[in-house]
């Protein structure tokens, strides 16, 4: 029954490098994933949209997009589908931040094709493979263009500012901590004043009025922010 499922897995493998994706591919397809490919974000969202997948391996280093903010927009919609970075960037800073953007594992390069299908098995396994959840949401983020799009407008954002949003659309309705906010905002670790994130709320706040005026970002005092 294991074996059966795995082989019924969806893998979506986001890569610009051309032979590290032809290799990967071939080696998840050697041990019965059935593997769609994508060099850049834009792309990989459009899959996920038409196909879904069960998981998803995706470079952090993409040619049109940050791979943290294509897995920022996939949580600020609602897919809980795994993401298993890839990344040059083997510092702490790095891996923290891909884990504060909603990332489930990642692995640095250069790797073995040995570790990497023992993470894809290991998350899989973990998520018991199932189905992603890709509800379609009326107000959404665009990681290319960095911009909050509504049914009527499309506001542009700071790359702060959307990795500040997307932790908190990733989270409706729930209190998200400062300090998760602090990490997602500022993912290299940079010194900032304890009131900057305040400073990006009342932008955001400002942003979202224009694209939803039935969206907001309240204060939940001694905790955080929540989307709601």
């Amino acid at each position: 029954m294991i074996l059966a499922r795995m082989e019924a897995c969806r893998v979506l493998l986001v890569e610009d490098d051309d032979s590290l994706r032809h290799t990967v591919a071939r080696a998840l397809r050697r041990h019965h994933f059935r593997v769609t490919t994508a060099r850049d974000g834009r792309s990989a969202l459009a899959q996920l949209e038409d196909e879904g997948a069960d998981l998803i391996v995706l470079d952090i280093g993409l040619p049109d997009a940050d791979g943290r903010d294509v897995c920022q927009a996939l949580r600020a919609k609602g897919d809980t589908t795994p993401v298993l970075f890839m990344t040059a960037r083997g510092q702490v800073a790095d891996v923290l931040s891909g884990f504060s953007v909603g990332g489930d594992d990642y692995v640095s390069k250069p790797f073995e094709l040995a570790e990497l299908l023992a993470r894809v098995t290991a998350l899989l396994r973990r998520v018991e493979w199932s189905p992603p959840v890709d509800p379609l949401a009326q107000t959404h983020l665009d990681p290319k263009a960095h911009t909050l799009v509504s049914a009527t407008a499309s506001v542009p954002l700071s790359p702060t500012e959307f990795r500040i949003l997307a932790a908190l659309m990733g989270a409706p309705g729930s209190a998200v901590r400062r300090h998760l906010l602090f990490a997602a905002a500022w993912p290299d670790g940079a010194k900032v004043s304890d009131n900057a994130l305040d400073q990006y709320i009342a932008r955001l706040r400002r942003k979202l009025a224009a694209a939803d005026p039935d969206r907001q970002i309240k204060t939940i005092h001694g905790v955080g922010y929540r989307y709601s």
